[in-house]
């Protein structure tokens, strides 16, 4: 199956969070407080897969209080943080939502990331993941986390839907909405 294909069929796009939409790097103040940096770009396609009917999630290994308040600006409520076993949350997910693994997209960084990666329709990695993950999954991207590689995946899923096209041109025509996929 091409990748072209497998993006038509997505229905749920999950992104792991730290090295893949973010840089990685935490930085902890002193007063214990954290902050890191999100891409915009990754931010509003997410907003755009979102309008044009497919969930998009969060599943991260590390419990941070930015993960949840990131989530809410997009208006994403599907978020899963401080999972142990990353697998099993994804499964839940999957469970709860009836929908197949060939249905969902994730991109993930790490090897943490290896047992969804392996599972779902659609896998992606940020250009700089480590070599154990890019070279199994679907798609590695030529942004590094928190640099765009969610934007990448998200445009590669909804020119593959026949969406884009009705993104750019709502934008053209100022009316910033999203055609929904028939």
């Amino acid at each position: 199956m091409t990748v072209q294909s497998k993006a038509a069929r997505v229905k749920l796009m999950l992104f792991d969070v730290d090295g893949v939409l973010t840089d990685g790097v935490v930085v902890v103040h002193a007063d214990g407080t954290e902050s890191k940096n999100f891409a915009i770009r990754d931010g509003i396609a997410m907003i755009w897969a979102q309008r044009a009917g497919i969930r998009v999630g969060f599943l991260s290994a590390r419990n941070s209080p930015t993960t949840p308040q990131r989530a809410a600006q997009l208006g994403i409520t599907l978020v899963y943080q401080g999972v142990l076993n990353k697998l099993a949350s994804y499964e839940q997910i999957v469970s709860d939502l009836k929908l197949a693994n060939e249905d969902v997209a994730y991109m993930g960084d790490d090897i943490v990331d290896l047992a969804v990666l392996k599972r779902v329709g659609l896998s992606a990695a940020p250009a700089d993941a480590v070599l154990e993950v890019r070279s199994r999954v679907d798609v590695v991207t030529t942004s590094g986390g928190g640099r765009g590689a969610g934007r990448e995946l998200i445009e590669l899923v909804l020119r593959a839907q026949g969406v884009w096209d009705g993104v750019v041109e709502a934008y053209l025509n100022e009316s910033h909405g999203v055609p929904t996929t028939t």
